[in-house]
């Protein structure tokens, strides 16, 4: 059984805690259910946290070496809150308590690896005359806004790049997800100098709020495609920079030398890691005819050993559906791809009286063009492809806006790079999925982004380019 709790969350804004009037509710996805309240921010609190990143910046952006210590200390103090973290995290987001627990002790090594980055200086010329350097210096206030999916991850992914760089930053959780984030927002408070890191909480109107505020000069956001494109608008008139990762609909290619038994298992939880909401799982399996009964019969045998059950259940391995609009499109997509002719060879229905659980699920006997072979489900449903002709595989696997990640499978690792490098996306993996790396830029093609986080390639999408051209003598 789920207990819930009643924690006094606050934002934070200029170093300190920062409360308000009026709040709104976060539904535990286990029960459907109200468990507690996060501050809704005022136009006037968005201001001042503003205000506070903008007038920290000045100090911040001095000494990195500073920074690069500060870096290390918000790693320490996520480690030192870990457990609290990820009970807060399992009960907002639903994911079971061991892969909360992951995701907090994730975000802590971003932080430190992160911390032992290097900020470039390049000499392009030094002579006798004159010495060119390319320098970087940080935008100032980054506006940062992240999803539900992994909301304390995909913050630090955020956080620890474009502080390191020099900048300061308002973040803005979702609001189907913001204790967790608001939580470590008071973390921090007692490592960071006050400003350099605000945290405030709202619906779509803050965010708009946020994307449209003078004193950003950068916004970094991961969501869907549709609020990435809003945003891109919003930065448009003030030339504002920015970093979309959103969407994904990725392919796996399976070849046909595969070892089914030994690959479905692998596949499976490519796809439905969380759940299913991952932005970079699978989204469609492409098989060979010969081997595509086989590959469904044993997907569909690994979703029905599946335990599906409160993240708070040591027993169980996939949790709920993060929030109703959610379970209901994955449901619709379903009933769409039934009324088209689509075979589902487990799952298709909800779990339970309560909550937001579906079944894991299997679905054979699709076309491309069906909307769940076409569109993200971003849930537990996995479509299964039959291909006769691997160019044909591939054609169908780029023939979509999206091109985040996508995988080839095969018991000849050679051959299936081959075709790994013919797939149209930010990420190519072979013979795995979701192998997602800190030191690894991660971003899309397409529809599916614009620019990359993580690495020294993340660090440097938190900087600007400037040339320093001394004359000598």
């Amino acid at each position: 059984m789920t207990t819930t709790q009643t924690v006094s969350h606050t934002m934070t804004i200029g170093g300190a805690s920062a409360p308000s009037d009026a709040v709104f509710g976060v539904i535990n996805p286990a029960t459907g259910e109200v468990f507690d309240e996060a501050p809704d921010c005022t136009r006037a609190q968005l201001d001042a946290a503003m205000q506070a990143a903008a007038a920290a910046g000045e100090d911040w952006r001095r000494d990195e070496t500073v920074r690069r210590a500060l870096l290390g200390s918000c790693s320490d103090a996520i480690n030192t809150h870990a457990e609290e973290l990820a009970r807060v995290l399992t009960l907002e987001q639903g994911k079971p308590l061991d892969r909360a627990l992951g995701e907090i002790g994730g975000a802590a090594r971003w932080f430190r690896y992160t911390a032992k980055l290097e900020i470039p200086v390049e000499v392009v010329l030094d002579n006798d005359r004159v010495r060119v350097e390319v320098r970087r210096r940080p935008h100032g206030v980054v506006a940062a806004i992240t999803p539900w999916n992994y909301p304390v991850s995909l913050a630090v992914w955020k956080i620890a790049p474009a502080l390191l760089a020099g900048n300061t930053m308002v973040l803005k959780p979702s609001p189907f997800t913001p204790l967790a984030t608001l939580r470590l927002g008071e973390i921090l408070q007692e490592v960071l100098p006050a400003g350099v890191l605000n945290v405030v909480s709202g619906g779509d109107e803050l965010g708009a709020w946020m994307t449209a505020h003078p004193a950003v000069r950068k916004i970094s956001f991961t969501g869907s495609v549709a609020t990435g494109k809003l945003v891109a608008a919003a930065a448009a008139p003030d030339l504002k920079r920015v970093t979309l990762e959103l969407g994904g609909n990725d392919p796996a290619i399976v070849l046909d030398d595969v070892d089914v038994p030994r690959m479905a298992k692998r596949l499976f939880w490519g796809a439905f890691e969380n759940c299913g909401q991952v932005c970079s799982a699978i989204k469609r399996v492409y098989v060979p005819e010969s081997l595509y009964e086989p590959m469904l019969a044993e997907l569909g045998e690994i979703a029905q050993g599946v335990k599906v059950g409160d993240g708070l259940e040591t027993a169980s391995q996939m949790g709920p559906l993060n929030n109703r609009p959610q379970f209901e499109r994955v449901q619709e997509l379903v009933d769409d791809a039934k009324r088209s002719g689509a075979k589902v060879v487990t799952g298709g229905h909800r779990v339970g009286e309560c909550g937001y659980f579906y079944a894991p699920t299997i679905v054979g006997d699709l076309k491309d063009g069906t909307r769940l072979v076409d569109e993200e489900q971003f849930g537990p449903v996995l479509p299964v492809l039959p291909y006769a002709d691997l160019e044909d595989a591939i054609e169908r696997a780029n023939a979509t806006h999206f091109g985040l990640s996508g995988s080839v499978w095969s018991s000849d690792s050679d051959r299936a790079e081959a075709v790994a490098h013919r797939l149209e996306c930010g990420t190519a993996w072979v013979n795995q999925h979701l192998n997602v790396l800190p030191h690894a830029p991660f971003g899309g093609a397409k529809w599916s982004g614009i620019g990359v986080e993580n690495g020294p390639w993340g660090l440097l999408g938190f900087t600007e380019t400037q040339t320093i051209n001394i004359a000598k003598g």
